[in-house]
């Protein structure tokens, strides 16, 4: 198990980070106290909960709570050997932080104590200054946005979990409309289509001789092998960007053959290129299985 302390001073980008954490797998809690971190662990060992955890502990906690993260982390690292306890601090420039406080128009958290901003951006420097201090990772984030900040967190903490990044594959017919929510649209209206062989037009792409039909089609096989690569070329790119899902829908006249083959059949190939690939046939009105699951497991 792997916990994660992140913290920083407010304006920083502690938020974009934990963002970047939960993408990753972490199982994030914003603002904790310090005095539950031994039960959290305790509870999530009782239960046997698998995963890490991201922590955000700031200037919002009590001065005691703060005071105590140094010494607590100690004690949970002897009390737990397996555990690996890792602080990544943000920071950035005063006049950055600023800045960004005048664009948000957001409070400080320690204005409420009637300090003004800089004085309450300095206060906060000394209140985290020994997490400061102990941090594994400090990231300055004066000059960077938010798609290189996601980039750092990813790179620096991405070894030690797998890509997330979620693919639903979508059939769908042109006839009934084009799902709004799809991130990319493919049209394959012009492959060979099965509704004209008697036998097969009742029946749908998942069933076996329909299967064999499409994949008995040179057009449909090359065209399947083109969006295979097509997705897979980009995955990586889109992973970079920080994006958790993308929706690909696959769209023929109906719905019910062409399009259904080929979603099944591209999430059979790009299945261990994604965190996870899910596939859902609109106009069969049922949800597609996981395409990490067996053959077997399809109705």
């Amino acid at each position: 198990m792997k916990l994660l302390i992140l913290s920083g001073r407010s304006g920083s980008g502690k938020s974009i980070a934990l963002g970047a954490l939960e993408d990753l797998g972490f199982h994030c809690i914003d603002n904790l106290p310090a005095s539950l971190l031994e039960a959290l662990l305790r509870q999530a060992e009782a239960e046997q909960r698998p995963g890490d955890f991201a922590i955000s502990i700031d200037a919002r906690s009590l001065p005691g709570e703060l005071q105590s993260v140094p010494s607590r982390l100690a004690l949970l690292r002897k009390a737990h050997p397996r555990l690996e306890v890792q602080v990544i601090y943000l920071d950035a420039e005063t006049a950055t932080l600023h800045r960004r406080f005048g664009e948000t128009r957001r409070p400080h958290p320690l204005t409420t104590q009637g300090l003004l901003l800089t004085d309450a951006l300095a206060r906060e420097h000394e209140l985290l200054e020994d997490l400061r201090a102990r941090a594994d990772l400090l990231i300055d984030t004066t000059r960077t946005n938010v798609h290189s900040l996601r980039d750092q967190i990813q790179r620096h903490v991405g070894h030690h979990h797998p890509r997330l990044t979620t693919l639903m594959l979508r059939s769908f017919g042109f006839k009934h409309g084009v799902p709004q929510d799809a991130d990319l649209v493919f049209d394959v209206r012009f492959l060979p289509n099965p509704h004209w062989e008697t036998a097969l037009r009742p029946l749908t792409g998942r069933d076996p001789s329909v299967v064999a039909w499409l994949a008995s089609q040179e057009e449909v096989e090359t065209h399947a092998e083109e969006l295979r690569d097509t997705l897979q070329r980009w995955q990586g790119r889109l992973e970079a960007s920080g994006r958790a899902y993308l929706t690909v829908a696959v769209g023929c006249t109906g719905g019910q053959h062409r399009s259904v083959y080929l979603a099944e059949r591209l999430g059979d190939t790009l299945s261990p290129y994604f965190g996870q690939v899910l596939i859902a046939h609109r106009e069969l009105h049922t949800l597609g299985r996981s395409a990490s699951s067996s053959k077997s497991d399809r109705p």
